[in-house]
């Protein structure tokens, strides 16, 4: 596996100083503390987290000067979450370095739709082989994934995939020995250590997180899950929720997370974590949206910025059985792949199962796919290249004609051809 991610620990105020050559460090907020906005400030030498704090009038979220003394300006800043507009006070306070401000609440939200009353059906889980279910036997055979676990017998055995959602019903038996331990939980939106996922079924998010955790494991039986919640039951949840996430994903051991949210604007914070993450080698997986534009939302849209993050980070799009575009599906020519996320059949809350459909499904397809190599070969070097430049070729269907080059390199999730190319 690759190289695991120095533990967060609570931040300590007046004990770090800047360019020390730590960590990301993060602390976290006081219960129900929603900031109106978040910063980013670069360190300086002789910052503290207390004089900074002080200075902006706000509260530090995240401490990382790892690249402070080698002037890696990237990897030398601070997240400050703040409820006020930066005044000339503050910024004179800050010796006229750069500050980027961002909105922090609900900017994120979860997609995807229950489709049970959309002719899909929910009933109670009975037990059984859980990646076998025959609802979703179509879907399987599509990507080929009982092909693919033959490739791959050990079944992401191994391997950690964070799922950053509405959290998950933890008590649900589909779940049963599947999960992470305990200690590496966390609820970002309710500030506890239970993720669990909470609504009731009128809630536009409830259940989301928990078919996504169900997808990933139908595809990788053997791969845990890291439940992280970040989305309230009505599917958003705030910046600074989603980057911290990220960090203590890494943090704690994470290989794979899945985003299966997005929001229509390129949040730095968010952005700062990923590419935090993935120069650890972790792989970064983020749904395309349901808007039907052609354009995907972010972070999706920055898997291909060119930066080393985007050879970690892989987004992806919807397509029906017949690979045709989901109606619903962004599309955009710097997507990196699509996968099936119509009807797709996984636990529901409360110890249930239903369908859901939406790019939020496709997404943990592709982890699924990553976490079956990842426990063959180990290395996330070139998996993100390897799945998007192996999918099946879906251009040559009239119906995809309007969407040439915009629903990936090369179109549809293979697993089969995927794997073949896997340590390529």
């Amino acid at each position: 596996m690759k190289n695991k991610f120095v533990p967060l620990s609570l931040l300590t105020l007046g004990l770090l100083s800047a360019c020390s050559g730590t960590a990301p460090t993060a602390a976290l907020p006081a219960p129900q503390e929603r900031f109106a906005r978040v910063a980013l400030v670069p360190l300086e030498a002789g910052d503290t987290p207390q004089s900074l704090a002080q200075a902006v009038g706000g509260e530090v979220l995240s401490w990382n000067d790892a690249g402070c003394a080698s002037g890696d300006e990237a990897n030398c800043t601070a997240m400050i979450g703040v409820n006020e507009k930066l005044s000339a006070q503050n910024l004179h306070a800050l010796g006229g370095r750069t500050v980027y401000v961002e909105p922090n609440k609900d900017v994120f939200s979860g997609g995807g739709t229950m489709t049970a009353t959309m002719g899909g059906r929910i009933s109670m889980w009975s037990g059984g082989q859980f990646s076998q279910l025959p609802e979703n036997t179509a879907l399987w055979q599509k990507i080929r994934l009982e092909e693919a676990q033959q490739l791959a017998p050990k079944l992401g055995q191994g391997v950690t995939v964070a799922v950053i959602d509405t959290g998950l019903d933890l008590q649900h038996p589909a779940f049963d020995g599947a999960l992470t331990d305990p200690s590496d939980w966390y609820d970002f939106y309710s500030d506890d250590a239970i993720p669990q996922d909470e609504g009731t079924s009128g809630d536009k998010g409830y259940g989301h997180g928990t078919n996504v955790a169900g997808i990933v494991l139908q595809v990788a039986p053997e791969a845990k899950i890291m439940p992280l919640r970040v989305l309230g039951p009505d599917g958003s949840g705030d910046v600074v929720m989603v980057a911290k996430a990220i960090f203590w994903a890494a943090a704690h051991g994470a290989d794979v997370i899945n985003l299966s949210l997005g929001s229509s604007e390129n949040s730095k914070s968010v952005q700062f974590a990923i590419d935090w993450v993935t120069l650890k080698g972790v792989l970064v997986v983020s749904s395309a949206g349901n808007s039907n534009l052609n354009t995907i939302t972010y972070p999706a849209a920055n898997a291909s910025n060119g930066y080393h993050s985007g050879n970690y980070s892989l987004s992806v799009g919807s397509v029906a059985l017949n690979d045709v575009k989901s109606s619903f599906s962004n599309y955009s020519s710097s997507l990196k792949m699509v996968a099936p996320g119509e009807n797709v059949y996984a636990p529901a809350p409360d110890g249930r199962m239903t369908s859901w459909s939406g790019t939020s499904m496709a997404a943990p397809m592709a982890s699924g796919g990553l976490a079956l190599a990842l426990g063959q070969q180990g290395s996330s070097a070139r998996l993100v290249e390897n799945m998007a430049g192996n999918a099946a070729d879906i251009y040559k269907i009239s119906a995809n004609g309007l969407y040439k080059d915009k629903l990936g390199q090369k179109g549809r999730l293979d697993l089969v051809q995927f794997l073949g190319h896997a340590s390529d």
